[in-house]
Formats: C-alpha cells, structure tokens, sequence
C-alpha cells in the first residue's frame, strides 16, 4: 500500500542516531530499570507492586536521563505532559514499565521496559528489556532475523485482541497467541517465536516507540493497520495500533489486512 503524500515510509520512521552512544544508553537504561523491577518482585506484591514498580522505575529513568542528557526532553508514560517536548530536537519516549498486570502476576516474564530516542523527526535508538526472562533487544546491537515460522503465529492482547483479525485470518490463516506487554510481543516477533504482532486495542506511543525502533534497525517490517507509517512525539501521543511483521511474511500479511479495510 502506498504511503499517502506527506506521510513518512516505514523506513523512515527510524534512522541511526549520529551518536552511537545514544545506543548503548537506550540498552542500558532498559536493562538497568529491570534490574531495579526484578529485585522488586521479593519485596511487595499484587497492587502495591504495580504501583512502585510504575514509580521506581519512572523516578530511575527520569533521574539518569537528566544526569546523561540534561538537554534532552522526555514523554513518559508516568510523568505528566507539559507538552514542551513537541518543540525539542531530542525526546526519549519511555515506558517504564509495560505490561503492568503482567509484571504482578507472579511467573510471568512478558512484562517489558521500554527506552526510545526520538530526534529529528524519526526514532533514532531504543531498547526493549525483558527483565524477567533476561533479554535486551536494542538499537546497539540489534537481532537478526531469522527462518519464518510455518504456519505463521500472531500475537495479540491477551485483554484487547484486534477485531480485524477475523477477517485477515480468513486470508493469511495463522495461529493467535495472547500475551502481555507490547515489549514482550514485539520481542517474540524479534526472537522468531512468532510471525507478527498485530494490535489495534488503543495505545500510546511509549507502548510502542522503543519495540518500533529495534523492529525497524533489524530489518523487521512495520505498520499502523491502514497502512501508514507510526509517527513519534507528536502533540497528542494517542497511538492506538501498530504491526511489526517477520519481512518474509509481510507481504502477504499487508494484503490481507488492506483487503479487510478495503
């Protein structure tokens, strides 16, 4: 499906940052906040756990950012938007802890923290940490994609499931796979333990930026539902579908979901 004019391309939605470093920043601030997340899950549980989760891990990001990048500005999902950060070169975009229900349920691991670099227009690093399961995905050194799978598997919400999926199913048939945080899904893709992730409940852009900028530095496929490329730090952050796609399977993938919207 063309891009609509005025409207960036999937590729274009990230481009490597000219510091490298902003990278290995981006990793690990993610994998430092899990850390800090792990150790939590001994010490409180049910609603007090997702409540300091959210906070501690918020307040770490929050603190190293304005120690390694005083002049940069921030959209986190736990911090209030003072909307400034629309006007500025450079924005991270940070999640501080996705799957918030998943992470209290003890034995999960599909819980995430997401780290994403906006500047200039596109995403420029990010990472996404699986604490629980002990995986970085990220922009420093991102993965490589590997055989597609067969039959296609896609995850989904385990709560929000997308409704065009009926239709597209009766296109690309493929199995369902409920799982947690929009980190854990794009990382299952990323891993080759599914084809896609395909969402379409409601989101913001820290649900996604972070699992987008590695998606797309690894040569993974991505797309809102209509077709359109996800675009970063704008006014309103309300971002509400995304789809990250093995390469090899996007094809047939993006046919099916244009012909559900056709």
């Amino acid at each position: 499906m063309a891009v609509p004019p005025g409207q960036q391309s999937a590729l274009d939605v990230y481009r490597a940052a000219p510091d490298p470093d902003d990278h290995h920043l981006a990793h690990e601030l993610a994998a430092a906040a899990g850390e800090l997340l792990v150790s939590m899950r001994g010490e409180l549980s049910g609603a007090s756990l997702r409540a300091a989760g959210d906070r501690r891990s918020n307040r770490f990001l929050l603190d190293r950012l304005a120690s390694e990048r005083p002049a940069d500005a921030v959209l986190s999902e736990e911090s209030a938007d003072d909307g400034r950060r629309v006007e500025a070169d450079r924005v991270w975009i940070v999640d501080p802890l996705d799957g918030t229900r998943e992470y209290a349920e003890p034995g999960r691991d599909d819980w995430a923290v997401h780290v994403a670099l906006w500047q200039g227009g596109a995403l420029a690093a990010g990472a996404v940490a699986l604490p629980a399961a002990d995986v970085v995905h990220s922009t420093w050194r991102p993965p490589v994609p590997g055989e597609p799978l067969d039959p296609p598997v896609v995850v989904v919400s385990r709560s929000r499931p997308p409704a065009v999926l009926d239709a597209v199913l009766s296109r690309w048939p493929a199995t369902l796979t409920p799982m947690g945080s929009a980190g854990a899904k794009t990382a299952a893709v990323l891993d080759g333990r599914a084809t896609a992730y395909v969402h379409g409940g409601g989101q913001y852009e820290w649900d996604s930026a972070a699992p987008v900028a590695v998606a797309v530095a690894a040569g993974f496929r991505v797309r809102r539902l209509d077709g359109s490329a996800p675009r970063y730090n704008r006014p309103n952050p309300w971002l509400p579908d995304i789809v990250v796609c093995h390469p090899s399977a996007a094809d047939d993938l993006w046919a099916a979901l244009d012909m559900t919207s056709s």
